[in-house]
């Protein structure tokens, strides 16, 4: 991960769901009705919808939003079923790209999936493929801005509270927790008084892809595709941050 800022990932994905705002509501609300769905309406009993519902308030989603969606899921009547499929595959150039849907219609899905690959240079593989290129970790992200404290204060803060590493840019520090450890880790911070520019479960590359020209721009075009796709929910890769920018 050295020299690489996962921040910069999140935020161009942020900054291309802030433009869609209508779609990344839909898509969190999915989100929150299929935790609701599986593990019941309680957040506090529910960590995967607590998380959910943090994801969707760092977006700025309104709250009758989120209950409208945790009652649609808990009520008695029968509703949409969705399900979550991954598709693993090969961008251009040999970028590892995984892609997690939350759909009602599989075929549908797969179909809008495999276009978009196939259109920009890609190809979707079995699943598995790339999947072991990429370590499941927490992420939490806290901006540097009027925050007085320096590099190896905050290290001390994040190891003392169970994280596994920490980097540090110019803009953030970016604390790296094992799954199991995240919700303690960003607990003992939220504690200490610091506040998050993000905070999830994500998908961390082992390495990365550098592409220049048309690969660059197909894999980019490619992300774009799947970005509005509105059963894509995440699309993880390889490609180096630098090409994001």
């Amino acid at each position: 991960m050295a020299g690489h800022s996962k921040w910069k990932n999140i935020q161009r994905r942020k900054n291309a769901q802030d433009a869609k705002r209508g779609k990344l509501f839909m898509k969190l609300a999915k989100e929150i009705y299929v935790a609701a769905k599986m593990g019941g309406g309680d957040p506090t009993t529910n960590a995967t919808l607590r998380l959910a519902i943090e994801k969707a308030k760092s977006a700025n989603m309104p709250n009758e939003n989120i209950e409208r969606a945790i009652k649609k899921a808990t009520g008695n009547q029968e509703h949409t079923h969705y399900e979550e499929i991954r598709y693993e595959g090969y961008g251009p150039g040999g970028v590892a790209v995984m892609v997690i849907c939350l759909t009602d219609n599989k075929n549908r899905t797969a179909s809008n999936v495999r276009v978009a690959f196939s259109k920009n240079g890609g190809n979707l593989g079995e699943t598995g493929c790339v999947s072991y290129l990429f370590d499941r970790k927490g992420l939490i992200v806290i901006a540097r801005e009027d925050l007085n404290i320096d590099e190896d204060d905050m290290l001390l803060q994040a190891i003392e509270a169970g994280a596994d590493e920490m980097e540090t840019t110019e803009d953030s520090f970016e604390i790296y927790t094992s799954p199991e450890q995240f919700e303690q880790v960003k607990n003992t911070l939220a504690a200490q008084g610091f506040t998050f520019a993000t905070a999830e479960i994500t998908m961390i590359p082992q390495t990365y892809t550098t592409l220049t020209g048309d690969d660059l721009t197909k894999m980019l075009k490619l992300i774009d595709m799947l970005e509005d796709d509105d059963d894509v929910q995440e699309i993880y890769h390889n490609l180096d941050e630098s090409m994001l920018e």
